[in-house]
């Protein structure tokens, strides 16, 4: 080969279109949790005076478009749903025990699955898990007894689900709210003043029946991490479709992401957040191996940077992390055989810079707003197919997936280079391309979203050639659509 031919094949993206395995829609769920005084994450979406969700937020949260909502996290080790559901007036407020602070429980049942089907995400809801174990959640110094067990788990879902649930129907909902995805556990393992592998595998066997019972459809999720998915399947998979564990990923205290170092050292913590996929790669392929011969799917229903002082992780405001997180995504599609359910980033909130739609507050000021790692989750959820298929080489600096509906081929394009635009074809083996439409986003690195300029980030379109080449700037992240045709057959 010469060393022309050589350049030219170093410089194209070679994709093979055969179908390799569906790719779930949930790989783009978004996490909501009451987080107290840590985060007004469910409250400072609340419009107390009307009596319904911020009309900025409903936006934000349509534009963002998650496929998947998931209420719950440790907040459920103490919540009673029933004290959110019913007249406003009625409603018990609950102090959170682990964030701090009260919850008005204004938003409860009916108000997140009405969210849920307004900005057309799938609701998931997580169960009071006894607790998870935890006596200081059970029975906290106020607040009464706050652990729940199968029996009220299994009413919850009755409520949800049953049509004639009187209950739900005394309180104004004639019609069942649908809730199908059920979560069972919340980071169990972490800790040991809660269940071990052991009880916790029994219980969430208990549990299980219990709300299928009360709704044979529901779709269970139980919870694997620290080395239990294992023992969970043996005990409880019957009743189990997916197995959750949570990720939180970052450097120490001494990284250049930590704090401010980033603004001074852009080399280092652009390193950095380019090598942030890895551990998410390794901690998906181990749980991978642990659930390995059994019919569930991976459900990592919690993943997000974890950052000395991320109550002012300003990094993540900046677009480099956006491009992180963007490698990030590729992971998660590389692994879609098994991994069904993904998330990136808490759902909303006022100050945690993990969140993926950030509130400005107070209300009636700037609108809410997506982060960076909210804006790359919304351009590839919004062009993707519905199955991956393979990319058989590309250039170093470019970070690769692809799929496919149909005769149409979406790629999911990362250059992870900070300084150097890649010029590359897009070549098919066995078909040829038609051109299509690029949809990118490219931006300084090291240049910070704020409630000034909300929308910083926003994707550009344009139209691709037929012949297939592409310009992918410095730190871009691009999502291509391209229809494809047969090549003819020789003659």
């Amino acid at each position: 080969m010469s060393h022309s031919s050589r350049k030219s094949e170093q410089r194209s993206v070679v994709v093979d279109p055969d179908p390799k395995y569906e790719l779930s829609p949930y790989l783009f769920m978004q996490f909501m949790e009451p987080l107290g005084t840590t985060d007004g994450s469910v409250e400072a979406a609340w419009d107390f005076q009307r009596e319904c969700w911020r009309e900025d937020v409903v936006a934000a949260a349509r534009a963002l478009a998650p496929t998947m909502l998931r209420w719950g996290g440790i907040f459920c080790s103490y919540y009673r749903w029933r004290e959110a559901v019913g007249p406003r007036s009625r409603r018990k407020p609950v102090y959170n025990l682990h964030w701090g602070g009260v919850e008005t429980n204004q938003v409860g049942t009916h108000e997140f699955v009405d969210f849920c089907r307004t900005i057309g995400a799938e609701p998931l809801l997580g169960v009071n898990f006894g607790s998870e174990g935890r006596k200081h959640w059970a029975r906290p110094l106020k607040g009464g007894i706050r652990s729940a067990g199968p029996r009220e788990a299994a009413d919850w879902v009755d409520y949800c689900n049953n049509p004639g649930n009187r209950e739900r129907r005394a309180n104004g909902a004639k019609r069942p709210l649908g809730v199908r995805f059920w979560q069972i556990g919340n980071e169990t393992s972490y800790g040991r003043s809660g269940y071990d592998c052991e009880v916790a595998a029994r219980r969430t066997l208990e549990f299980a029946g219990a709300m299928r019972r009360a709704d044979p459809e529901v779709t269970l999720i139980g919870w694997g991490d620290s080395g239990w998915a294992k023992r969970m399947l043996e005990v409880a998979g019957a009743e189990l479709q997916y197995i959750a564990c949570h990720h939180f990923f970052g450097p120490g205290p001494d990284s250049p992401l930590a704090g401010l170092r980033y603004r001074h050292d852009p080399a280092g913590a652009w390193q950095c957040l380019m090598d942030a996929w890895e551990s998410t790669d390794v901690k998906i392929r181990q749980m991978r191996s642990q659930i390995a011969g059994h019919p569930v799917g991976l459900a990592l229903t919690e993943s997000h940077f974890a950052l000395p002082g991320r109550n002012r992780g300003e990094v993540l405001s900046t677009w480099a992390a956006g491009v992180a997180y963007a490698r990030i995504l590729n992971v998660h599609a590389r692994h879609g055989e098994v991994l069904k359910i993904a998330n990136l980033a808490d759902f909303c909130g006022t100050r945690w810079m993990v969140n993926a739609i950030m509130i400005p507050t107070p209300q009636g000021g700037p609108r809410a707003y997506l982060m960076p790692v909210a804006q790359v989750i919304s351009l590839l959820r919004h062009h993707v197919g519905r199955h991956a298929v393979g990319v058989a080489s590309a250039p170093h600096a470019l970070d690769v997936t692809a799929s496919r509906t149909g005769k149409r081929l979406f790629l999911h394009v990362v250059n992870t280079s900070r300084t150097e635009t890649i010029r590359a074809r897009i070549k098919v083996v066995g078909m040829r391309t038609r051109g299509g439409r690029a949809f990118q986003i490219a931006d300084d690195p090291w240049r910070e979203i704020d409630e000034t300029a909300p929308d910083l980030f926003s994707p550009a379109e344009h139209a691709l050639p037929s012949s297939g080449n592409c310009r992918f700037p410095p730190a871009s992240v691009t999502a291509l659509e391209l229809s494809l045709e047969g090549l003819p057959r020789p003659g």
